[in-house]
């Protein structure tokens, strides 16, 4: 029930804002949104739907499994239940997002919901269509903890509307206070970008301060515009199978090489770019070089 609300109030607020945003670019001449990529990113919302729904069962069953040996109790305070639900929540999303960019097999996954090469609040929607198989195994923890598994599906998808409506350029800076605390679309705009000073930074959903603590936050800089997309540009970017599997197959190839197996493993676990003779490099490799040329 909480969810169909939820879906009643966030789709006309979806079409309205998007709405909104597409007659300013027309007007102004911004050309932020083509046919061909908005196409792209609402194909990747249903596809990524479409295996969330049908194995939703699945991971809810596994989740309650461990609720039943949960060993706190909130349900003395509904705000304290629910504050704890989102921060921790929270956090578990920004550890998911950190393993998305740090391990090249989930790399693999996400690599779709950086393709683009635009940036408006339709690429909130052009999700990494493998991740609902997954995603739930960071949530088995809120469940140990005492958290309904239904309540931490809901809470999910309560803070992706906010998740998906920071994907503007429309919006310059928020507040200082704001930005301080909260993922602004400034911030966002940042992880989106294929700027080596940029890349795998500002991973939080809705709080900005797990990467002000653990080292991943960058500052959008004027000096730097942003250039949207991926550091290897797509030969095929609008076809429906590659955009999904691409990665995988480079993975693959990578793998097929005649190297040891322990460097094999590699390939699979550390971060994209990782390659076991030098010839392509890691963003912390390549921040390396930048920092020592300036």
């Amino acid at each position: 029930m909480k969810e169909q609300i939820l879906i009643l109030i966030s789709t006309p607020l979806y079409l309205l804002v998007i709405g909104a945003e597409m007659l300013l670019s027309h007007f102004h001449l911004k050309k932020y949104y083509t046919l061909k990529d908005t196409a792209m990113n609402v194909y990747l919302c249903l596809v990524n739907g479409g295996i969330d729904l049908l194995f939703r069962a699945v991971y809810l069953v596994i989740l309650l499994w461990f609720f039943n040996y949960h060993f706190i109790d909130f349900s003395f305070n509904p705000v304290i239940y629910w504050g704890a639900l989102f921060i921790l929540e929270d956090i578990v999303f920004y550890i998911e997002h950190r393993v998305d960019h740090y391990c090249r097999f989930f790399w693999a996954v996400h690599v779709t919901h950086h393709s683009s090469e635009e940036f408006n609040l339709t690429t909130g929607f052009r999700s990494s269509v493998l991740q609902p198989m997954y995603r739930f195994i960071y949530f088995i923890p809120l469940a140990f903890l005492g958290f309904r598994p239904v309540d931490i599906v809901f809470m999910y998808s309560l803070t992706q509307i906010y998740g998906i409506l920071v994907h503007t350029k429309y919006i310059d800076k928020m507040p200082r206070w704001f930005e301080a605390v909260f993922v602004s679309p400034s911030h966002h705009r940042v992880h989106h970008a294929s700027n080596i000073r940029y890349l795998d930074k500002n991973m939080g959903m809705v709080l900005i301060i797990w990467d002000r603590l653990f080292g991943t936050f960058q500052e959008e800089l004027k000096e730097e515009p942003i250039k949207y997309g991926l550091t290897k540009p797509l030969d095929n970017p609008h076809h429906p199978a590659k955009i999904i599997f691409h990665e995988w197959q480079n993975l693959g190839s990578d793998l097929k090489k005649k190297i040891p197996f322990l460097t094999k493993i590699k390939y699979l676990v550390m971060p994209p770019g990782w390659s076991h003779d030098g010839s392509t490099k890691t963003a912390k490799e390549l921040r390396k070089e930048l920092m020592k040329a300036e």
